[in-house]
């Protein structure tokens, strides 16, 4: 099929995402020899008979490989190097909680003229505006029909529906930072209305989160020896966080450039992990003293590839980070980042997944990964205010004490082994703080609650970096989880003190 298009694949040895030295030789010249290549095409002296493939990205000379090439020049590549996997690139999302949007627009009534009604979004505390909110007005919540928006400078945010005022089912405000979140059921807007937000209070007088409820602040040396890898959306800067170095293994983008891109979820796990300040100014880790590097696989406004996340394993391996946290998934399984983690376990890193925000569905992929730490979340009633999108979360069942609640979004499943608090989060985000919510949010609070207990206990900090200091790890973390009352579906062994 000479006008078929070019598609990208992973080729990976036949176990782990490196050819060993010891065996499989053949494997590891034919990787080698594609490594020479990468970014130009190899003709058919240089690597196979008659077919171009281009050699994308590496992981080590004689590691995976991202390529480029047609589908039907696969069956030739396998030819010329058969104990090779060829694996097809995927697509990941991250756990953050989803934000309702319109698929469809309403009809509106006929007008000679446009009539839109604006809307202007303030701080319920002092009345100035808030700029850079996205609004959501829904007329039918469950066929996603409705309009949607961002405030400008002046909070003001209008929409069209050809009518001055208009009854709705629900309406939502998402704040980018320095606010919680809003929503009101069937209410009818009016032009000129005006939505008060609840500024975020860094005290936590009024709404100590569920992360604060259950862990107060940690010494700045908690977790001290640790290091922990965040493979996410890039983190920081941020003045409450160290990042001490990292990667981005985005295709074509700078190597160096590991920072937030932008998307604010990357930072917002960093700090849940290691954020160094002090309230009322700043907000605490659940680990401040934990080395903390940032691993970026998402470009901007884009998805994360297998082939990014399992680069991004493998240089967090050999920064020798002892957790890995990886607040992102998709459904299925993978053989690329399967085989990371693999390798991860062979030099004592444990991962630590999100199970994912399908409203209770499956476990996601990687947490579901029988060789990973699968993390859903719960909340707690009182921890944030009532008229946040996060009140639709409060879900049955309750646990032993009735205020706590494992959220509606969460994905539970038999392969859940801890729960996190994923619901209502006041974290870092570039230019200050913010609220997330999501097994995004709950995964990094388990991982920074695993890096204390290692950091606690000099018996495994002084292990060998190999298979039996993970099982030491996750098996004291599976020992030390407490049950919250719920059944395992939903907490696997519990929280962790």
């Amino acid at each position: 099929m000479a006008g078929q298009t070019t598609q990208q694949y992973i080729v990976l040895p036949a176990r782990g995402l490196r050819a060993p030295q010891n065996r499989d030789a053949e494997v590891g010249m034919f990787l080698r020899t594609l490594n020479a290549r990468i970014g130009v095409k190899a003709s058919a002296k240089q690597v196979l008979p008659g077919v171009d493939v281009k050699v994308v990205d590496s992981i080590g000379e004689a590691g995976a490989k991202l390529i480029q090439i047609r589908p039907d020049a696969l069956s030739d590549l396998r030819a010329s190097s058969p104990g090779v996997r060829i694996v097809p690139v995927r697509y990941y999302n991250l756990a953050r909680a989803p934000i309702p949007r319109p698929l469809n627009k309403p009809k509106k009534l006929a007008t000679a003229v446009s009539v839109r009604i604006a809307l202007k979004i303030v701080s319920a505390s002092d009345g100035q505006p808030v700029r850079d909110a996205l609004v959501v007005a829904f007329t039918d919540f469950e066929s996603r029909d409705g309009l949607d928006g961002t405030t400008n400078a002046q909070g003001i945010v209008k929409f069209d529906f050809g009518t001055s005022s208009k009854k709705l089912e629900r309406l939502y405000v998402y704040p980018s930072r320095g606010f919680y979140s809003f929503l009101k059921l069937n209410p009818t807007i009016v032009n000129g209305n005006t939505i008060k937000l609840t500024p975020i209070d860094l005290g936590f007088t009024a709404f100590p989160d569920v992360l604060r409820h259950f862990y107060p602040p940690s010494p700045l040396t908690a977790g001290t020896g640790i290091t922990v890898g965040v493979v996410d959306t890039g983190t920081g800067p941020h003045p409450d966080l160290n990042v001490a170095g990292g990667l981005n293994c985005v295709e074509g983008e700078n190597p160096t450039d590991f920072g937030d891109n932008g998307d604010m979820h990357g930072t917002h796990v960093g700090g849940i992990i290691a954020a160094r300040g002090t309230s009322p100014t700043g907000v605490r880790g659940v680990a401040p003293g934990v080395t903390l590097r940032s691993y970026r696989v998402f470009p901007k406004g884009g998805q994360a590839t297998n082939f990014a996340i399992a680069k991004a394993i493998d240089q967090a391996i050999n920064d020798n980070c002892d957790l890995i946290n990886l607040s992102l998934g998709e459904t299925g399984d993978d053989p690329a980042i399967h085989s990371a983690i693999v390798d991860a376990r062979a030099k004592g890193t444990v991962v630590v997944g999100a199970s994912g925000n399908e409203d209770r569905s499956p476990v996601d992929f990687p947490a579901n990964d029988s060789l990973a730490i699968a993390v859903s979340a719960f909340g707690r009633k009182g921890t944030f205010p009532p008229s946040t999108a996060d009140a639709v979360e409060v879900q049955k069942p309750f646990g032993a004490d009735p205020k706590d609640f494992i959220a509606g979004f969460s994905n539970i499943g038999p392969e859940i082994d801890l729960t996190g608090p994923g619901v209502g989060i006041v974290s870092t985000v570039p230019g200050g703080f913010g609220v997330m919510s999501g097994t995004s949010m709950a995964c990094p609070a388990v991982t920074g609650l695993i890096a204390k207990m290692i950091a606690a206990n000099p018996a495994v900090l002084s292990m060998a970096r190999d298979e039996s200091r993970w099982d030491r790890i996750v098996q004291d973390a599976l020992k030390a989880g407490k049950t919250l009352g719920f059944k395992p579906e939903f907490e696997g062994q519990g929280r962790l003190p």
